[in-house]
């Protein structure tokens, strides 16, 4: 039975789990401000953005992740290397704009274990990846989605859950200021998922795979973590003040 929104779960290791973070993106907003790097590098109180999620992982307990990279990914390996505070790096550049879903696909033989974790590298949840790997081991869930409470929700669009903890939908941006949960863009999927994406074309996980997934042991996961998204440059000026409050 799914207990519902910010219930505490028993630790399971991540040690020999593979993390995976989508950092591909050309960052086609931010150029006014940020025009000589990818979006993941985009300086944020003397760092590049990219630490910030790569150090929740690591006190998270991981210690293997596959950066996916594309646009100027030279620039992101020549920043981070082979290694990061304890976990293993690799890298993996698409050869052409892939998508999230294609570019996760691409970078399949580097993932060790059975289920990885999945996140943006431009967006931040100040959430407990540890309690989100619980429940969807414990669950045996196909792929879990960390689910973000948001004030104003029309941004990103929203996701339905039922009252067992499975995703029922996924509602288009709604344009007008409204509560509700968003998709915090991480997410634990099974191998035999990511599997069955298609190989060497652009596909969105978001958009193309997610949707698909519903009613196949795709389940959402709830946080109070607050969340954070560099895509614009309004959201971008924030993000200082935003790791002030949330330090790592």
């Amino acid at each position: 039975m799914f207990e519902g929104p910010f219930k505490s779960h028993p630790r399971q290791s991540t040690t020999g789990v593979t993390a995976v973070i989508l950092a591909g993106g050309k960052g086609t907003r931010l150029r006014a401000v940020v025009s000589d790097r990818p979006k993941v590098l985009a300086p944020v109180g003397g760092r590049p953005f990219l630490e910030y999620p790569l150090r929740q992982l690591a006190a998270a307990g991981f210690r293997q992740a596959v950066l996916c990279t594309g646009y100027l990914g030279e620039q992101i390996q020549a920043a981070f290397g082979s290694a990061f505070e304890g976990m293993r790096l690799a890298h993996s550049q698409e050869p052409f704009p892939l998508g999230t879903g294609g570019a996760l696909k691409l970078a399949l033989a580097l993932m060790a274990s059975e289920s990885v974790l999945v996140m943006n590298g431009d967006s931040f949840c100040d959430a407990d990846l540890g309690a989100l790997w619980a429940q969807h081991s414990r669950r045996a869930a196909n792929a879990t989605l960390l689910l973000a409470e948001m004030q104003d929700g029309s941004r990103y669009g929203r996701v339905a859950v039922d009252a067992e903890g499975r995703v029922r939908s996924f509602q288009e941006k709604a344009g007008t200021e409204r509560r509700g949960f968003i998709s915090a863009g991480v997410y634990c999927l099974k191998r035999t998922l990511v599997e069955s994406i298609p190989s060497a074309v652009a596909v969105s996980l978001e958009h193309e795979v997610f949707p698909q997934w519903v009613g196949r042991g795709l389940e959402g996961y709830y946080s109070r973590g607050r969340f954070l998204d560099i895509g614009t440059p309004e959201s971008y000026a924030t993000a200082e003040q935003f790791f002030m409050v949330n330090s790592l």
